[in-house]
């Protein structure tokens, strides 16, 4: 008999080994995953929550930081809303700005974070002399953003004006419709994209910080020669609505910043909680900063509820975020 059979927190279950084999899908990838540790088993059961997540019967808030749209992220977010796993998204005026350029013809292209020879300063002080804007490893040549400005000038705040003020929801909506109609009469090779996507299947976009890009420079810039303006607090009762009437709630939560408290505090007026959430960051949690701040801290708020299934796992999410939802959507048999 084991002299420690009182103990109370410990359970008999080993490490076992993770597979690597020719011919595996990435759901048995990330099974496997949990027999190992770390975050190997964290991202496991994130697979695990998100899939749960897919459920219909659960209304799922997606919140999109970072520059995930144009490090190729672009097409896993706009399939989930086509799909109809997205009820809401909370996402930044950059990813916004880089989803449209895409959509009416521009394109993001690989780059050098520092040639050889270069020092990263010398480096950025010739593309900037070239036109050509950096994002660690991306690249984007800057007459894309003059596409952009004319893009709204003429398809988008004309529309609006007339409607003003707007909110930022609105106005999202009114780029997503620009963005697919634009996209098929051009016949731009590159699919419409994340807003044209929301657009066609009536999901609300929300972009608290949309000042905080060029889509926001571009609007201030508009209102300052015509009647346009954007209410910043006309959103606030649309997405505490849909936070309140969910039977049950899920976020995804795809980097920190803006998008992932927007996200959570939607829940802060309603009677219920998220039942479920997934956070994939590289932020760390002891600075005090929400964009790491973990999602147990969130449940001492009410953000999440007592007995939800949340887990994080710290990494970049350009690898994380493909393979969650990948081996999630091969779990529901998508």
């Amino acid at each position: 008999m084991s002299d420690h059979e009182d103990r109370e927190t410990f359970r008999h279950d080993p490490i076992g080994h993770a597979e690597a084999r020719a011919g595996m899908t990435v759901g048995e990838l990330a099974e496997s995953y949990g027999e190992a540790g770390i975050g190997a088993n964290d991202l496991h059961e994130a697979v695990d929550v998100y899939a749960e997540m897919l459920d219909e019967d659960v209304t799922t808030f997606f919140g999109l930081a970072g520059a995930m749209v144009p490090t190729g992220m672009r097409a896993i977010v706009s399939e989930l809303i086509r799909d109809g796993h997205v009820d809401v998204l909370v996402t930044t005026g950059a990813n916004l700005t880089h989803d449209s350029i895409e959509a009416i013809g521009g394109k993001h292209h690989h780059g050098e974070v520092t040639p050889p020879e270069t020092t990263e300063r010398e480096h950025d002080e010739t593309l900037r002399d070239e036109g050509v804007d950096r994002i660690y490893n991306v690249y984007l040549p800057q007459e894309h953003f003059a596409l952009f400005e004319s893009h709204l000038r003429e398809e988008v705040f004309t529309e609006l004006e007339a409607e003003s003020p707007v909110s930022i929801q609105r106005m999202t909506e009114e780029l997503g419709r620009a963005n697919s109609e634009v996209n098929e009469r051009d016949d731009v090779a590159e699919d419409a994209g994340v807003l044209a996507a929301a657009y066609e299947n009536d999901v609300p976009v929300y972009c608290p910080a949309f000042q905080d890009s060029v889509l926001g420079l571009q609007a201030w810039m508009y209102s300052q020669t015509s009647e346009f303006t954007v209410d910043a607090l006309a959103d606030m009762t649309d997405i505490t609505d849909i936070a309140y009437e969910a039977d049950s709630a899920g976020a995804m939560l795809v980097g920190g910043g803006v998008p992932k408290n927007y996200t959570l505090q939607t829940m802060l007026v309603s009677p219920d909680a998220y039942d479920y959430a997934v956070q994939l960051t590289m932020d760390s949690s002891n600075t005090g900063g929400l964009s790491g701040a973990t999602l147990n801290e969130s449940r001492s708020w009410g953000k999440l509820e007592k007995d939800a299934r949340n887990v994080s796992v710290y990494a970049d999410a350009t690898i994380t975020l493909p393979l969650v939802v990948a081996a999630a959507r091969e779990r529901a048999g998508e």
